[in-house]
């Protein structure tokens, strides 16, 4: 009995250590979900006006065509990059967005398509890794903070493998959209070669005169990578935010859980106590009886 006690008392002080260390975690997830939603925010008017920009240049001169924005002709393979983390701790968030490409690379194969990955984060390079797969091209170490140089970075990479003959044909976008703290969805988009829509003239008037300096397709020419540079930030810090709320909400379950085992353990550790003391005190009332029947057998 009292062996059980010492397990149950040691089994106590590890599940204890444990909550303050997901504890820990969640407050840290909580404290910088703030931030990279204010990151996440201020990076929307730049998106926006990049946009506009590239939709005015489209609607001003109709002709006007770049390499981005051609479609191949039976394309035979395709890019695919996919946004992880570099930390764990996130519950299901890396296993959804893998799964999510794994499924878009069936599709692919199906089309008679080749997948190529490119993998942003360590957990979906050691996913691959693993299975000894291929990786055309890798990005870590700024999951949960990403920069503008990181998705500069990544965008010319994938547009100088889309501009090479014997480069890739299209690329595909897997990322986790932020919905609410509570919400995050893996999210499949298409990025290249591009779809713009132009803008429509406003109700009751004409589009805006623009004049382009040099031309519109030079003004073009710069616009487009920016504009895919753009996207990719954005779905940097998309999976960032989703990303801290996933360790957060993962972490605040590890917490209950751990306090649920506790308040067990304790019920437990109760139990035997309990068990042990009547049994010393079965022991004793018995061994008393034992005494007073010998002494009135003597007499």
């Amino acid at each position: 009995m009292g062996a059980q006690l010492r397990l149950l008392r040691r089994r106590i002080r590890t599940v204890r250590s444990i909550a303050k260390i997901t504890r820990a975690q969640e407050l840290i997830a909580s404290s910088r979900i703030i931030r990279a939603q204010q990151r996440m925010q201020a990076a929307v008017p730049y998106e926006q006006e990049i946009t506009r920009a590239v939709s005015a240049v489209l609607s001003y001169d109709t002709t006007a065509e770049h390499p981005l924005m051609v479609a191949k002709k039976n394309p035979q393979t395709a890019g695919v990059l996919i946004v992880t983390s570099d930390r764990g701790f996130a519950g299901g968030f890396n296993a959804s967005i893998l799964r999510e490409a794994e499924a878009l690379a069936g599709l692919l194969r199906e089309q008679g398509i080749t997948p190529k990955p490119y993998v942003v984060g360590r957990k979906g390079i050691g996913w691959h890794r693993f299975r000894n797969r291929e990786l055309n091209g890798e990005w870590s170490g700024f999951t949960d903070n990403p920069s503008y140089t990181h998705a500069k970075e990544i965008g010319e990479t994938l547009i100088k493998a889309f501009e090479d003959d014997d480069g890739i044909d299209e690329i595909h976008l897997v990322y986790t959209e932020f919905v609410s703290m509570l919400t995050q969805r893996p999210v499949v988009k298409r990025i290249l070669p591009l779809e713009v829509e132009t803008a429509e003239a406003p109700s009751g008037g004409a589009l805006p005169y623009y004049e382009f300096e040099p031309t519109a397709g030079v003004v073009l020419d710069r616009l487009l990578p920016r504009y895919i540079e753009s996207r990719i930030f954005n779905a940097l810090l998309q999976s960032a935010v989703s990303e801290h709320a996933a360790r957060r909400r993962a972490m605040k379950s590890a917490t209950d859980n751990a306090n649920e085992s506790i308040q067990k353990f304790t019920q437990l550790m109760n139990q035997a106590r309990q068990a042990e003391i009547t049994q010393e005190i079965s022991e004793i009332v018995g061994g008393a009886n034992a005494l007073a029947d010998a002494a009135a057998g003597k007499e």
